[in-house]
């Protein structure tokens, strides 16, 4: 009698891991809005610098920009979630442009934090604990017990580690263009950069993470693999 779980009959029904990673990553993301409030304190910086040449205006404009979005959020009683993280990145980068007294020091945050998420992606690849995996386990409440238990899937496993090789491509494409726009003080340039490889670029890399999801009919057994679990109990 077989005992392989890749050997027994598959309903017709029966969801892929493909389609799993989909479903969780659509929970895990802040979607258009998200992105867009993310985007617009940069916005503000890049015009007032362009407007006034002055590190404290623009750290202004878009410190009061990134409060606003947060207000707008909270009265219309919506989830905070996402404008929070853009209202912490604001943070930071203006900490960092008024300690240095340089604009482009406002940039620096994300180009390190991009350099630190590809070598993590780089290593979790490596590991064969893709990255991509830890964010399909968010969006799974019922991982929230085991949030490793999606590792002991080989098939999602395979399909995660493509996954985050398309975010290394992500990440490695925003440091080679931004790295040397940092180099030379281009400002104005750096926060177009920011705006075309942040939203743009996240749609791009989503849609090569969609043709690979599409193309793939790998079988989830995660949940098999539970259920055989409490059998033996």
């Amino acid at each position: 009698m077989a005992t392989d779980a890749t050997a027994a009959p598959q309903p017709a029904d029966a969801p892929t891991v493909e389609e799993l990673i989909r479903a969780r990553l659509s929970a895990a993301v802040g979607g258009l809005r998200g992105s867009v409030e993310a985007a617009l304190p940069t916005v503000a910086f890049v015009a007032a610098w362009a407007w006034r040449h002055d590190v404290m205006t623009a750290v202004v404009a878009s410190a009061v920009l990134a409060v606003v979005l947060l207000l707008v959020r909270l009265v219309a009683r919506q989830t905070p979630r996402y404008v929070f993280g853009s209202v912490l990145a604001t943070a930071v980068a203006a900490a960092f442009a008024l300690r240095s007294g340089r604009a482009e020091a406002a940039f620096l945050p994300g180009i390190l934090t991009n350099a630190g998420l590809m070598l993590m992606a780089l290593l979790s690849v490596v590991t064969r604990w893709p990255l991509v995996g830890f964010v399909v386990a968010a969006g799974d409440p019922r991982m929230a017990e085991d949030p490793t238990a999606w590792r002991r899937d080989a098939g999602l496993v395979r399909v995660c580690q493509r996954l985050t090789l398309v975010l290394v491509g992500l990440y490695g494409l925003r440091l080679l263009v931004m790295g040397p726009l940092y180099a030379a003080s281009q400002v104005t340039l750096l926060g177009v950069a920011k705006l075309v490889l942040g939203w743009p670029a996240y749609l791009a890399a989503v849609a090569v993470m969609a043709a690979i999801l599409m193309r793939g009919r790998t079988r989830a057994a995660a949940e098999d693999l539970a259920a055989g679990a409490r059998a033996t109990d």
